[in-house]
C-alpha cells in the first residue's frame, strides 16, 4: 500500500469516526449532584453573610489600629497585621460592593415581551 493511499484511508477513517460519534455536551447530565457543591455553597453563604461583614469590620479596625498606633512593631507583627487587614478587606468585599448598589451576577432565562399596544417603531 502506498503512503498516499494509507493517508487517505486513515483520514477517511477519522472522518467516519467523527461523524458516527454522538457529541458530548457539558450540560446534558444536568449537573447539581456533584459531591463538593454542598460544602462550597455553605462556605459561600458563610463568607457573604452578615457575620462575615462584622468579622471583616473588626479585622480592618484592629489591624488598622495596630498599624497606626502600634508603635514599634517587629517585621513579623507588621506583616501579620497586613495579612489580617487584607483578609478583612476580602471578607468585606461583598458588603463594600453592596454599598454602591451593585449586586452579584444573575444568570437565567429572561424573556422580554413587548407591551400589548407596542407594535414596533415604524
Amino acid at each position: 500500500m502506498s503512503r498516499n493511499r494509507m493517508m487517505i484511508v486513515g483520514a477517511s477513517g477519522v472522518l467516519l469516526a467523527l461523524l458516527i460519534l454522538d457529541p458530548a455536551f457539558a450540560s446534558t447530565s444536568g449537573g447539581g449532584n456533584l459531591p463538593w457543591e454542598s460544602p462550597l455553597q455553605q462556605i459561600q453563604q458563610s463568607i457573604t453573610g452578615p457575620v462575615a461583614g462584622f468579622i471583616a469590620l473588626a479585622a480592618v479596625a484592629v489591624a488598622g489600629g495596630m498599624l497606626i498606633f502600634g508603635g514599634e512593631l517587629n517585621d513579623f507583627a507588621r506583616r501579620l497585621m497586613y495579612v489580617v487587614l487584607v483578609a478583612g478587606i476580602l471578607l468585606g468585599a461583598t458588603q463594600i460592593v453592596a454599598l454602591f448598589g451593585a449586586s452579584g451576577a444573575s444568570i437565567g432565562d429572561v424573556t422580554r415581551t413587548a407591551p400589548a399596544g407596542d407594535l414596533g417603531h415604524g
